[in-house]
């Protein structure tokens, strides 16, 4: 498993199409590409003031990486809002799965997934989306 972390302060650097994306002040992105079991997928912790970040994993087919990376954006800042107003002791996270549920889903891959969300060491609690 490949896992790449990206520290809010360097992911501006990565390229100017950041600005237009739904990046607020996130945290952190962690990317996973596991050539093994084909698995691709993003998590954003946008905001831990609270305690860990929580928000639901979307397996989707995605036009392209750039759209699951901007839903995960747009979605883990939601869910820091989410946790606030409703007194959770909870900051705001999201994770997306690239591929389609229907075809790819696998033990393998969903086995795989897990191993990428534990490798945040709690920082990052998931719960079902779509897919």
């Amino acid at each position: 498993m490949i896992a790449e972390v990206i520290n809010a302060n360097e992911i501006q650097k990565l390229d100017p199409v950041f600005g237009q994306l739904s990046f607020d002040n996130h945290e952190q992105i962690v990317f996973c590409n596991d050539k093994e079991t084909g698995l691709k997928a993003i998590i954003g912790i946008h905001n831990t003031v609270l305690g860990p970040a929580l928000g639901g994993t979307r397996m989707w087919k995605y036009n392209s990486e750039w759209d699951a990376l901007n839903d995960v954006l747009r979605l883990s800042r939601g869910m820091t809002f989410k946790s606030a107003i409703t007194g959770l002791n909870l900051g705001g996270g999201k994770a997306v799965i690239i591929g389609d549920a229907r075809t790819e889903k696998t033990p393998e891959l969903m086995k795989k997934f897990g191993e990428f969300v534990h490798s945040l060491s709690g920082k990052y609690i998931t719960a079902e989306d779509i897919g």
